[in-house]
């Protein structure tokens, strides 16, 4: 789905521009932050026509696949437990799929970091009692509110109410003992953001890492939001040395995977970086690197990178600021 956004998002200030009698579409047009309502429209996002999709990951524990990042789920005698949550406006889908499997409700909920697609369901679960965790910057960020630059657009994220807001916060690990495992909650630097959390079940021995890995398309570096190049790197590769080669791994956005394919994201992500680097020696600017195409060989896999929300762009921009 989010190969998609960057062409969906482009098209839909086109028309916007274009009755504003703008002659042209550029980043600068995206200037002024949109709301939910709007970024809904942008996206393609049918809130309410959206459908919950389910896959089974291993005894226990799920996947649910509808608007926004993908949600992982953990069932068993003592209780649900959920990484990520989506939005209020399907929640109730959600709770019917996890009803479906047997569950009662949503214990606890994990956010694997503060964007919108990934915790604005926090607004519907925690005035119901849910348990919410997160790392502590990113409960931090969800406080505060504040603007995700996608670069071809901007979104205005409002502050989380109290009730919204992670109860359980952690800096470097937390293990939680829930459904007969221990679920380690593991930051090991600034990545898609900069409290970021990846989630692994030990007993299944399968991990999501939220946004640091999406398997949709190249990723999206908040780098406004303390996420760099480097960070993403280190990350993945700590997950890898962390569960070992026989793991699922569960990304952000598109289709559960196994460590094979983190890796080759992980080269991906190297050389992209390196040849970022090596222009940015050369001075050249944003515009050159951009126009250089340093993704080309990985577009047939992750492309275009013209419909990604700017990562040549975040590549150049973390780099610049080190």
């Amino acid at each position: 789905m989010l190969r998609k956004i960057g062409v969906t998002i482009l098209v839909f200030f086109a028309a916007q521009t274009a009755q504003a009698g703008h002659h042209e579409v550029s980043e600068a047009d995206g200037d002024q932050p949109l709301r939910l309502e709007a970024l809904a429209e942008a996206f393609g996002w049918d809130m309410e026509g959206a459908q919950i999709t389910t896959e089974k990951v291993a005894d226990g524990l799920y996947v649910l696949f509808g608007i926004g990042g993908n949600i992982g789920v953990s069932i068993g005698d003592d209780g649900v437990l959920i990484v990520d949550d989506q939005f209020p406006q399907v929640m109730d889908k959600i709770e019917a799929a996890i009803a479906e499997l047997g569950g009662n409700g949503v214990d606890y909920a994990v956010n694997t970091h503060w964007h919108f697609d990934h915790a604005e369901g926090n607004n519907a679960l925690g005035p119901k009692g849910t348990t919410l965790v997160s790392h502590r910057k990113a409960r931090a960020d969800m406080a505060t509110g504040g603007i995700v630059n996608l670069v071809i657009a901007k979104y205005e994220q409002q502050p989380y109410p109290e009730q919204a807001l992670p109860e359980l916060t952690f800096d470097e690990s937390m293990q939680i003992h829930f459904n007969d495992t221990q679920i380690e909650l593991m930051h090991f630097s600034p990545a898609h953001t900069n409290g970021d959390a990846a989630v692994w079940f030990r007993e299944q021995n399968a991990v999501h890492l939220g946004d640091v890995f999406n398997n949709a398309g190249y990723p999206f570096i908040d780098v406004d939001s303390g996420g760099g190049i480097d960070g993403m790197i280190n990350f993945c590769e700590q997950v890898i040395e962390t569960v070992g080669p026989q793991a699922i791994i569960i990304p952000g956005h598109g289709p559960v995977t196994d460590v094979a394919a983190l890796s080759a994201y992980v080269e991906m992500l190297k050389t992209v970086r390196t040849r970022v680097a090596a222009m940015i020696d050369q001075g050249k600017t944003l515009q050159e690197a951009v126009d250089a195409k340093p993704t080309a060989d990985f577009d047939s896999v992750y492309g275009p990178e013209a419909a990604s929300l700017g990562f040549v762009n975040r590549v150049f921009t973390s780099l610049s600021r080190q």
